[in-house]
């Protein structure tokens, strides 16, 4: 597979949302940044905050679309198109409710599983070819508590589950970039 050259974390802006449950995308490119010494700078071309990081694997874009969460796909299909950055390149990062918190999954492709911010990715890039890195944040239990389950902040032990899992993939970060997604999705899937 070919090497990750953009990796987009989906979260919505400002402080009022940023210890969020639905900004867990944000959080692990802010962590891949501090993690490469990348610098996140706002860029009106994208609509996000924009920054570019050199690792042993090469260089790869790090975008958090500043549109909010069911607009990201403006965000992301600017920067594609900009940069001729393929769906097979790219990795969007995002919560996930039927995972149980801190559990990471990543996959190639498929539906937008009911995710605004998936569903507008894929309509904007006009394809669901893309890798995705799903972050468990749990589930509320019922359908009507989902919108205020997301936009409020993990309790001590789910943050420390998902900060657990956002390490481990940190540790698998090589592997994801190089593209040996097989590898390192078997890695994840047995540790979280």
């Amino acid at each position: 597979m070919p090497a990750i050259q953009c990796v987009v974390g989906l979260g919505n802006p400002g402080p009022k949302y940023a210890e969020t449950r639905h900004n867990a995308g944000f959080w692990f490119v802010d962590a891949l940044a501090r993690g490469n010494g990348a610098v996140l700078r706002a860029e009106n071309k994208f609509s996000g905050e924009l920054g570019r990081m050199t690792t042993p694997a090469g260089d790869c874009w790090l975008l958090k679309p500043m549109t909010y969460m069911n607009h990201s796909g403006r965000s992301v299909a600017a920067l594609c198109n900009f940069y001729r950055i393929l769906p097979e390149q790219l990795l969007v990062v995002y919560d996930e409710l039927d995972l149980s918190p801190g559990m990471m999954r990543l996959k190639t492709g498929g539906g937008h599983g009911g995710h605004n911010g998936m569903r507008d990715i894929c309509d904007a890039l006009g394809s669901k070819d893309f890798h995705r890195l799903r972050i468990g944040i749990g589930h509320p239990g019922h359908k009507e508590a989902v919108v205020g389950y997301v936009l409020s902040r993990p309790g001590k032990s789910e943050q420390q589950a998902i900060d657990n899992g956002l390490a481990e993939v940190m540790r698998q970060w090589e592997l994801i970039q190089s593209g040996d997604l097989p590898r390192a999705m078997n890695a994840l899937h047995t540790a979280t």
